[in-house]
Formats: structure tokens, sequence, C-alpha cells
């Protein structure tokens, strides 16, 4: 019996044995497993754990004017986040959070619900605080609440150039401007670093594992004290003459340098978009929104004709006392000129005279000279969305283009197209490439200037001499004298182009009214070219006068010797001719009888033209009183602008008024 208990005990302590022999096999083939076979999964999943990477924000760079003045800046700001699962109870966690950070606490609680749900451990609760706000859940001291370091994007001058700065997004990405279309440099590259954390995933310890690469600072040709003025000047006058929109360019000729670039209606770059929000403030005018230039253009049309034909300033050009007949369609001008000297032609604006001397030019060389000064095509300009304007080729002009085109209708520029063509003439005859950016550098590295592109000859230098002389006496003795300056002299032209209406499909008494302009005129430092949209007066009138203050300041800024006495500008005791109206509706088809000498040669022939319509009177030096006294009397439908006594009428005295036209009158004092 002894012997039987002595042998089971025997096979249950070898069983024992055996199964504690196995237990620690199954351990020691797990222990195998997990430290040797899985151990670098294991490894991982315990670094994941314990560490995570966080990404270090790269600055973005700044863009600072030519003087090194900051137009835009990114500054340190701090975001709050919370782990969802280490915080208190939903509720309390926003009663705590909302009030401080000022957030709606109903959806602030549904954003952390969710996070909970979905077992998530990262919630931004608020991106890009305030120190005020940050100061308060600091001083709460809840190990809960952490705060992350990014940057926000800031304009010290507010919306001073921001059609050239542009703005960002809330991921400081650009939208717009040069945030837009140097984003690329301006962000840098992102680095990152490994954060080793607690049991409620605190950080307790960093390393570097990839260094940020700060973004490139910018450094523009602006010089934000001239911006001030442009802006300022522009907005002036598109208020008080109730235009729509307005541009401004104002560049150096020799190089190409923008100092000043101004768009109207301005916005606040600083004010992120909105839905349903009016975009059209933010739309560059001077860059992306072209419009028939109108009487500028006749610069273009006299260059021609000085390069390719026998024409010189001083020939007598017909100007058909303010009428043609054009290949069977009748063209009248804003004033009845008999003949005109051309140099004349130019500073009066005669649209008849042009239209002769465009076709001495021709059509093809006068499409190869719009083009020669940069017409047609993109300026290169280092903004968005900028617009080449358009020049029609030879196939797509009718017999009648040739009229159009030389009074600057037909085809469509933009007001830097604008002001690289004036600097064609300032410079001495090559085209220039506009520039915004002066030198670029990464913080910490020695700026590089930008390089500048050769220059193309387009004119002869002598041309571009005489052009300065023709454009000075616009100023002079022409449609531009409200752009004489005090202590300098200048030059320029004066532009009034009818705007199309599409939906009325005819031209309208609004106005594209520009100005482009240069100064001294031994050696010009300065470009400017103006353009006021919707006017209801001429570019000499509303344009001029931005020319003249913007121009002062530029040369004061930089420090150009005066070429005249210092003496305020003296205009003529009678009022100055500001009408310079390119006429882009080419009236109606020549009648088939030939024009009367006189309107009472013939009394049947005149009851016939009757028929037509009313004949126009001459309003010419009466006042606004006498000319409604005599329109009325008359049944004559009229359109007045401007005050004083009249200077100019369209149709012009004699003629036959159209039937549902009426009489503009201009008045001047």
């Amino acid at each position: 019996m002894q012997a039987r208990l002595t042998s089971l005990a025997a096979r249950r302590l070898k069983l024992l044995a055996a199964l504690a022999l196995l237990w620690a096999a199954a351990i020691a083939a797990r222990l195998v497993w997990l430290q040797v076979v899985r151990h670098q999964y294991y490894r991982e999943l315990a670094t994941r754990q314990r560490e995570r990477v966080v990404e270090i924000g790269a600055p973005r760079g700044g863009i600072f004017d030519r003087n090194g003045q900051p137009l835009a800046l990114s500054l340190p700001v701090e975001s709050v986040v919370i782990d969802p699962r280490c915080a208190p109870e939903p509720s309390l966690a926003v009663d705590i959070l909302a009030p401080i950070l000022q957030l709606d606490r109903g959806e602030l609680l549904q954003r952390i619900r969710a996070a909970v749900r979905n077992r998530r451990g990262f919630l931004w609760v608020k991106r890009k605080i305030s120190r005020e706000e940050a100061d308060r859940l600091r001083s709460l001291k809840l190990g809960w609440i952490e705060f992350r370091k990014e940057s926000r994007r800031s304009y010290p001058n507010g919306s001073l150039a921001a059609h050239v700065v542009g703005a960002v997004d809330h991921r400081e990405r650009g939208n717009s401007g040069l945030e837009l279309a140097l984003d690329e440099q301006l962000r840098g590259h992102a680095g990152a670093a490994r954060q080793v954390t607690d049991v409620r995933h605190r950080g307790i310890d960093s390393q570097i594992a990839e260094q940020a690469l700060p973004g490139t600072n910018i450094t523009l040709t602006v010089d934000e004290r001239l911006q001030f003025v442009a802006e300022r000047e522009l907005k002036k006058a598109v208020e008080t003459n109730g235009c729509w929109t307005g541009s401004l360019v104002a560049m150096i000729p020799a190089t190409g340098e923008i100092l000043a670039l101004a768009s109207y209606p301005m916005f606040n770059p600083e004010e992120p978009v909105r839905p349903g929000e009016d975009l059209s403030p933010r739309l560059n005018q001077a860059v992306s929104v072209p419009f028939e230039p109108g009487s500028v253009f006749k610069v273009v049309t006299v260059t021609a004709a000085l390069e390719t034909t026998n024409l010189v300033p001083e020939t007598i050009i017909n100007c058909g006392n303010g009428r043609i007949n054009l290949f069977g369609r009748v063209v009248r001008d804003h004033h009845a000129y008999s003949a005109l000297p051309m140099a004349d032609v130019l500073a009066k604006s005669s649209n008849i005279g042009a239209i002769h001397v465009g076709l001495r030019v021709g059509s093809t060389r006068l499409l190869d000279y719009a083009r020669r000064f940069g017409f047609g095509s993109a300026t290169g300009i280092s903004l968005p969305a900028e617009s080449s304007g358009m020049v029609r080729d030879l196939d797509d002009w009718t017999r009648v283009s040739i009229g159009s085109v030389a009074m600057g209708h037909e085809i469509s520029s933009t007001s830097v197209q604008l002001a690289r063509a004036c600097a064609v003439i300032a410079n001495g005859g090559l085209l220039v490439e506009p520039r915004l950016i002066l030198k670029r550098a990464r913080p910490g590295e020695k700026p590089l200037p930008e390089l500048v592109r050769p220059l193309r000859r387009v004119i002869r230098p002598e041309t571009a001499i005489t052009m300065r002389r023709l454009m000075e006496g616009v100023v002079l003795h022409g449609t531009g004298a409200l752009a004489r300056l005090q202590g300098y002299s200048s030059g320029g032209k004066t532009g009034s182009a009818q705007i199309f209406d599409l939906q009325t499909r005819r031209y309208t008494h609004k106005y594209n009214a520009s100005f482009i302009g240069f100064a001294p005129v031994p050696k010009p430092a300065i470009v400017i070219a103006v353009t006021l949209n919707g006017a209801s007066k001429f570019g000499g009138a509303v344009a001029a006068p931005v020319f003249r203050e913007v121009a002062t300041a530029a040369l004061r800024l930089l420090d150009v010797p005066k070429d005249l006495p210092d003496t305020p500008p003296i205009l003529e005791e009678q009022p100055v001719e500001l009408a310079d109206l390119a006429i882009a509706d080419l009236g109606s088809p020549a009648p088939s009888l030939p024009e009367p000498e006189t309107p009472a040669s013939s009394p049947a022939r005149a009851a016939r033209l009757e028929l037509l319509g009313p004949r126009v009177p001459d309003f010419y030096g009466k006042t606004v009183r006498a000319v409604m006294e005599e329109s009325t009397a008359a049944g004559l439908p009229v359109e007045l602008v401007g005050s004083g006594v009249v200077r100019g009428q369209y149709p012009i005295a004699g003629s036959i008024l159209p039937r549902g036209e009426r009489v503009r009158v201009q008045f001047a004092r």
C-alpha cells in the first residue's frame, strides 16, 4: 500500500514537472517570440507610444519695400490643443475653454465629444490666439491644455500696397499678389522634432530631427512713401469724379523698376475672404483688367509716322473741320479743327488728324509699332493673372480699323502696359520689363540683386527725343495742361476712350480717362500711367491732376534736380481745352448725296437732310443757361458736362444729329 502511494506521488510529481517544463518552455518561446522574432515591431510600437514627431513650422519670408520697410511679416503666435482622452468631462472642459477663447460653447462641446467617440488623441481648440488669451489659460496651470507655436501673417501698413503684396489663407499659403506668385519661395521648408512624452502625452524632452528652412525674404522695388501718395490721390480722384475703378503705375523708365502700383477699390489683406464676399476689390486693376486706351495711343501713331513716313512735327495735317468719310463711314472729331501741324494733332488730340496720320503709316506698320511698344503681350511682371491685352492680327481688321486703332480703339491695354509704352519714349527708345523684385535672400544670407534682362531697342533715339518734345507740347499748350509741375518740365498724353456697354451693345458717354507722362523732359526720372474707369470727364481733367501730385512726390523722393524756376505753373488766361475724346462710334454710313457747301445752298437737299434729324447749333462760348434755353426751344436733347462756358461739343455745329442721339456739351472755366 505504501509502495502504491509512493508510485502515485512520483507519477504526479513527474506530471507536475512536465507541466512546469512545458509552461517554462511556452514562456521561453513567448519571450523568444516577443524579444527576438518580434523585437523590432514591439520596439517601434513602444517608441510610438512614448515618442511623437512634431512638425517645426518654417518662418514665412518677409516682404519689404526698397528702403527695408516691412510690408508683410510672419509673427510668432500660439495655438491651443488638447488630448480629449486626458481632458476632464467634455462639458467641464468647455466651461473652462469657451469663455476665455471666446468660442461658441455648443460647437466646441460637439467637437470634443466627437473626438472622444473616435478616440482621437489630438484636437485643435483654437489656432493663433492672442497673448492675453494665452496668459489667462496658462494661469490655470491645467496639464491637459497644451500650446503649439505657430505664426500669423501681419501687414503693418494695412491695405497699403495690398494688390502688390497680396494675402494668405488660414494656412499661410498665398492666395493673391506676390504672396501667391512667390509662395514656394516665401513658404520655406518645415522641419521636424522627436518629442518624448509621459503617460498623459505631455512633452518631456525633444530632439531636432530635421531643421526648418526659413522662407526667402523679398525686397521690392516699391517705395512705401510713394505708394501711399499714389493710393491717396487715386482714391480721391475716383471718389471725387464718381468713377468705377482706377489704377496707377509709377516706374523708373531706365530700369523698369516700379516705385508704386495702386489699384482702386482697395482691401485689407488681414481680413479673410468670407463666403459670398464680393471679390472685385481684390482684383488688381493695373495688371489684370484691360481696357481701350483711347487717345494715349496716339503717341504710338505719331511715333510710327516719324519713323516710317516723311512726316515731321511741322507737317500740316488735314483735320477736315472735324469730319471724315472713312471708307463709307463718317467719323467725327471732338473739335472742328480744319488743319493742324502734326505736333498739334498730338497736343490737341485731334481724332481726324490722327486718322490721317494713321493712313499715311498704313495698317501693317501701325500694327508693327503697336507690338513694338509692347501692346498685345504680357509685360512679365511678377504678379499673377496678368492680362496681355489685345491687338488683333491684320486678318481681323476691317476697312475702318485703321481709323479706330490710330486713336486707340479696337485694341486693349492694361495700365502696366501703358507705363511700359511711355517708358520707351522716356528712356530713349528701349522696351523695358517692369520689375517688382529688387532682391531676395534667406535670413542670414547676403541678398543678391535680381538679374535684369537686356533691353530691346524698338525706336530710334532721335525719334524718342522728338516725341518727348511733342509730348511736352501736350502739357504746355494742349489737353494735358493740368499735368504741369512746379519746378520741373513734364510731358505726357491724355486719353478719353468711350466705354462699350455689353448689354446695349453701344458705346456710352462713360470714359476710360487716362494720362501717361514723364518728368523732367530732358532726362526723365519717372514715368506714370493713370487710368480712371467710368469717368464722366476727360482724361486731362481727371487723370492729369493725379499724375501731377504723384510725379511731384516721386521727384522729391528721388532727389531729382529741378530744371525750371521754382514757381507755380501758369495757365493761359483763356480756359484750357481738355477735350481729347477718342470717339469709338464711327457714326453712320455716309449719305449717298455729296455734302452741301452750306446748309442753305440747296433748299430741297436741306429738307431731305432735316428728315434725318435736327441740325446742331453752335454752342461754343455760351453759358449753361444759354445752352439750355436754345436746346429747349429747338427740342434738342443735350448732355452737359462741366461748368463755365462751352469749350467743346459733339456732334459739331451744323451737323445732323441722328435720331435718338443727344448733343454732348463740354463746359470749362
